[in-house]
């Protein structure tokens, strides 16, 4: 088997899995329901839910209390995509290929719908304490988790894009941004796999630096792509950052250097993964094949 063919089916493993813990659309606020499920069945590359399960995989885990953080972690980062798009935000009428949340619901369900998904992502990962695990591993994992999502990581990223939208960033802030508006979700996805799988305290450490030089990959070659591809390529509007004045690598570095530091933080990640105790070939191809993607 191919990895474009694994890919795929590992895709609609993890599918199947977040689909399993979306709510019912029924009650008076049935509503919330239909607009939480329309963002999540949206689509998308799955990328965080991969990586949850594929590192603990790495780690030899075994068993189902990884699936309440497979759907989890996309569920928050659904719900980060859904206040983006706000016209608060963003303001972007395209997600995905599809209308944006607040624009077929409406700005005030798209507030409440980002909301809930992000709590309903944290009650669905407690849900792995009624597993058959180990309680602490499962506590780490949730910890690592909020905080990752939270003021000291994705939100506190977003806080400072928000506040310095339309200003010239300089490199420190921008990296700050990056590590915490990007790379946290990506490093919550793979240390929670690794938790989960009771891998070594010095093993998780490695898992969150290839993570956060992923991450930085990942969000640099999202600069590249919003100045080189059409919004028909992409599935979002193109030119955004353009648009909304935003500092990036590539207009601070230039897009020859932005391909530079791409290539070579897939370098040093790639390098830390040898170094781990465990072996996922999948792991590593989905990791390479998402940092050089065109779209």
């Amino acid at each position: 088997m191919n990895f474009e063919q694994e890919l795929l089916m590992k895709t609609e493993e993890v599918e199947e899995i977040i689909e399993r813990f979306l709510p019912k659309e029924e009650g008076f606020q049935k509503t919330i329901f239909s607009a939480l499920n329309y963002s999540v069945k949206a689509g998308g590359k799955r990328l965080r839910p991969l990586l949850v399960l594929e590192t603990f995989r790495l780690f030899d885990g075994h068993g189902k209390v990884i699936e309440p953080f497979v759907a989890a972690v996309e569920f928050i980062h659904t719900s980060s995509l859904i206040h983006d798009d706000l016209p608060c935000m963003d303001n972007d009428t395209l997600r995905r290929g599809k209308e944006t949340t607040w624009h077929k619901y409406g700005e005030d369900m798209g507030v409440l719908a980002g909301d809930a998904l992000m709590m309903y992502a944290m009650e669905t990962a407690a849900q792995a304490f009624s597993y058959n695990a180990n309680p602490k591993n499962v506590g780490a994992a949730m910890h690592v988790l909020a905080r990752k999502t939270g003021i000291y990581g994705m939100i506190g990223g977003q806080t400072v894009d928000v506040e310095e939208t339309g200003k010239a960033l300089d490199p420190e802030k921008l990296r700050f941004v990056y590590e915490l508006k990007t790379c946290a979700l990506l490093e919550a996805s793979m240390m929670c796999g690794a938790l989960l799988a009771d891998a070594s305290h010095e093993d998780v450490l490695n898992i969150e630096t290839i993570a956060r030089k992923v991450g930085m990959a990942f969000q640099i070659r999202d600069d590249i792509l919003d100045v080189t591809s059409t919004t028909e390529e992409l599935g979002k509007n193109a030119h955004s950052d353009e648009k909304n004045n935003q500092t990036t690598h590539v207009t601070l570095y230039g897009l020859e250097e932005a391909e530079k530091k791409v290539q070579e933080l897939t370098e040093e990640a790639a390098d830390l993964m040898q170094s781990l105790t465990g072996e996922n070939r999948f792991l590593k191809e989905l990791i390479l094949s998402l940092i050089r993607r065109n779209k």
